[in-house]
């Protein structure tokens, strides 16, 4: 999750918490908004409406008179396109679409006039699927977790280019869940709770808990350049991981099999101190916090996210007791956020526990992931025999998302899930991360709870060929791993001859492959260049500075 290649700006007050930016130029603070917006079972009754003359573009390029000449954004000027724009972008992908004789968006090919619709079925029928849990004690066999008021975190109107990280990924995966038949009748809708104050602590530190908290007050607000917060953006990330929390609980407890968390704001890239990448509180790690406290001695969590969960991994570093799994595009460090090389093992004793798979490239597809779930995932997660498992699911790997220029299908996100089914005895909860194409991530969903459900994916890759690129990357971290977990050697012995088959022209590499891509355009901090360096540089500044102050004796 996270975008492609976002710029990370974090600033620190005089306690040492995060600062959040204001947007005060052209007018004051706003107050805060009415919690009429909601009604007492957490339902929406009108979404907040924001100052319609309320922009960014001040705060992010300097107002009109700016002239930065960075070659980064030759292609994003802001001050140069109207903010009254009616359908000038893509509602599935978000893509801009200023071309008139076009009536359907070139990038993913979505007519532009259509809107998400299907919510409405999913959404008349939440209240009854809480009475039927509230009234059955019996054990179900899939556990669903989702909220309403996850919607009401959203940032402000008026922009020039949407945010990727949107209230409609939510409602396009509940209409499809709907469309197919699976809720309410297939799985158990939980009731959602916001995790307590003490419980985030065990992941996050104080100050970053309390910064987030402080958003509450406020009418919108920034903690990166990417991460926004809004009045009701508080709340709906103390569900998002009170729902996951809950849910690891449940499955724990034999009260589900497995579950399936729909929420959101995402995060994998949360870390101890510092909300970014979209990300507010960490609820895949609050959640495996959650498993060991109901009992598990082992969690491990794989994340296929094809961002690096560079949270996760920095909350767990040096723990033994929770496998971290992750694989995701990389390109040498230059695809957001720049962590998770195959030689980062983990410290403090449990190297061998952060397993990274970094991808060289984007276009990585099925065979690319699948082959690496059966030479490096499988063989690790084996052994490690961990007592749930946890996945942390962004989809933005998918064929078509903007962010992640991948080519994963919604039946390899079902093969993948499905590997898992006889591990941990079953115990899976997955959550959502990223994904930002509406058609691919409700898809791709679809398919995972119909996994958890029980169904066999459509299509099994048996002994998946995997692209040059694909196998160079799972080969380096065969080689990285094998010290740590012995069993890979095996898996190396085997692996390596395929360098012999990409003599042969009938072999695809992706690199060769002469289908153009799209040329994706939007904010500048997707991108990498001279200024992700600097906002890198400012981050891990600060972020020492809090490490010193606030994470000892934290864990």
């Amino acid at each position: 999750m996270g975008g492609q290649n976002k710029n990370k700006n974090t600033n620190n007050n005089n306690n040492g918490s995060a600062t959040h930016h204001h947007k005060h130029a052209h007018a004051p603070l706003q107050p805060h908004p009415d919690d009429d917006n909601l009604n007492n079972n957490g339902s929406l009754n009108e979404e907040h409406h924001h100052d319609k003359d309320t922009t960014l573009q001040d705060f992010y390029f300097g107002g009109p008179n700016d002239t930065d000449d960075d070659d980064d954004d030759h292609d994003w000027q802001p001050s140069d396109i109207p903010f009254d724009l009616h359908n000038s972008f893509c509602i599935n992908c978000t893509m801009r679409t200023f071309d008139a004789t076009h009536s359907s968006c070139k990038n993913c090919g979505q007519f532009l006039a259509s809107q998400v619709n299907g919510y409405e079925a999913f959404q008349s029928q939440i209240m009854d699927a809480i009475t039927r849990y509230n009234a059955s004690s019996a054990s179900s066999s899939t556990g669903f977790g989702f909220d309403e008021r996850m919607l009401l975190h959203k940032e402000i109107e008026m922009k020039s280019h949407p945010h990727p990280e949107r209230p409609d990924r939510l409602r396009a995966i509940a209409a499809s869940l709907t469309e197919a038949g699976i809720f309410p009748e297939k799985c158990t809708l939980i009731p959602a709770r916001e995790i307590t104050r003490e419980e985030l602590l065990n992941v996050h530190s104080l100050d970053n808990v309390d910064s987030v908290e402080q958003t509450k007050h406020m009418f919108y607000s920034y903690f990166t350049p990417d991460t926004y917060a809004n009045a009701y953006s508080s709340c709906a990330a103390r569900l998002a991981a009170g729902i996951c929390a809950d849910l690891a609980t449940s499955i724990m407890s034999g009260h589900f099999k497995n579950g399936f968390a729909l929420v959101r704001p995402p995060g994998h890239h949360a870390t101890i101190t510092q909300a970014m990448g979209f990300c507010l509180h960490n609820n895949a790690a609050v959640a495996a916090i959650a498993a060991q406290k109901a009992g598990a001695r082992k969690v491990l969590i794989v994340d296929w996210d094809v961002h690096h969960g560079n949270g996760t991994q920095e909350i767990f570093d040096g723990n033994k007791s929770v496998l971290y799994i992750s694989l995701h595009r990389h390109e040498g460090g230059n695809f957001y956020p720049g962590t998770g090389a195959a030689v980062e093992v983990g410290t403090n004793g449990a190297e061998g526990f952060s397993v990274n798979i970094p991808w060289s490239c984007g276009g990585v597809g099925d065979r690319d992931y699948i082959f690496a779930f059966k030479n490096v995932v499988l063989p690790i997660a084996k052994e490690f025999a961990p007592d749930m498992t946890i996945i942390s699911a962004g989809f933005d790997a998918a064929r078509g998302d903007p962010l992640g220029g991948c080519d994963v299908t919604p039946s390899g996100y079902a093969q993948m899930a499905h590997m898992f089914a006889s591990l941990s005895n079953g115990k899976l909860l997955v959550v959502l991360e990223g994904g930002y194409n509406l058609r691919s991530i409700s898809s791709s969903a679809t398919a995972v709870v119909k996994v958890l459900l029980g169904e066999k994916p459509e299509i099994e890759l048996e002994d998946p060929m995997p692209s040059k690129e694909g196998l160079d990357s799972v080969l380096e971290v065969l080689q990285v791993q094998v010290p740590y977990w012995p069993v890979l050697s095996h898996h190396y012995a085997v692996v390596k001859p395929f360098l012999d088959h990409f003599s042969s022209s009938s072999v695809i590499s992706i690199g060769n492959q002469t289908k153009k891509r799209p040329h994706y355009t939007g904010p500048f901090w997707w991108k990498c260049g001279s200024k992700r360096i600097f906002f890198e540089l400012i981050s891990r500044r600060l972020q020492k500075r809090r490490m010193m102050r606030h994470v000892k004796g934290m864990r």
